[in-house]
């Protein structure tokens, strides 16, 4: 189905957008970063919106929701200082988390978790490390970010039942939130940490949504999984 107009220029906003705090974002820019990273989120959220406008699946709902948290996630902190700004995006992206596991859980039986187990080792070797190298420096963070990695990790092997998109997406997440622990928790230090974080990170989303659009034209969505009443 074609994409509305407005979802069109949504998205070629969201490119010029980007591509003005990726610049802002290398050239240590604060206040244009700050100000366009506000904008990501919501001008992805309305294309996909507009999209699924002639039936919004769970799926879709869901990912609409869990954009509204990465928003809060980016929005939020700056109202904040000290560890008290961590914490704030910490708790709005787990909330996101949450809801992207959520949404993918009905096509868990399509994973790594039940398809391919060899699959799935990289991924939680990728989290074990992740939370290795990030654990020393936590300190009284350690707890909130276990929670996240756990959920981080869980969206991501969910994220691989879905489709190609969602799965790339869910992968790129992992490794854009990873680039955040490591650069804020570990001693190795990534040039332009934040260029970096952001660049995944609206590719991340980016392919996430695409991947739910191109789920929802299909004719079926899968019922959640049931679970053991045990």
């Amino acid at each position: 189905m074609p994409r509305p107009l407005l979802s069109v220029a949504l998205l070629g906003l969201l490119s010029a957008v980007t591509g003005v705090h990726l610049w802002a974002q290398w050239m240590a820019q604060g206040r244009v970063a700050d100000g366009t990273q506000w904008l990501l989120m919501p001008l992805l959220a309305g294309a996909l919106w507009l999209d699924t406008r002639s039936g919004r699946s769970r799926l879709a709902r869901l990912t609409l929701l869990a954009l509204v948290f990465s928003w809060l996630g980016d929005a939020l902190p700056g109202f904040f200082s000290g560890d008290a700004d961590f914490l704030v995006m910490v708790g709005c992206f787990l909330l996101a988390q949450l809801t992207y596991v959520n949404a993918f859980l009905p096509y868990a039986d399509r994973s790594v978790l039940h398809v391919g187990r060899i699959a799935l080792a990289p991924y939680v070797v990728f989290v074990v490390v992740l939370v290795t190298l990030c654990a020393a420096g936590a300190g009284v963070l350690l707890i909130p970010v276990l929670i996240y990695g756990g959920c981080l990790g869980a969206m991501a092997v969910l994220a691989t039942g879905v489709n190609g998109l969602v799965w790339v997406g869910g992968t790129t997440f992992l490794v854009s939130d990873a680039m955040i622990a490591l650069d804020a928790f570990s001693d190795l230090e990534i040039p332009h940490s934040d260029f970096w974080v952001m660049l995944t990170y609206v590719i991340a989303q980016v392919l996430i949504v695409l991947g739910v659009e191109e789920k929802t034209e299909q004719p079926t969505d899968p019922s959640p999984v049931p679970t053991d009443p045990s």
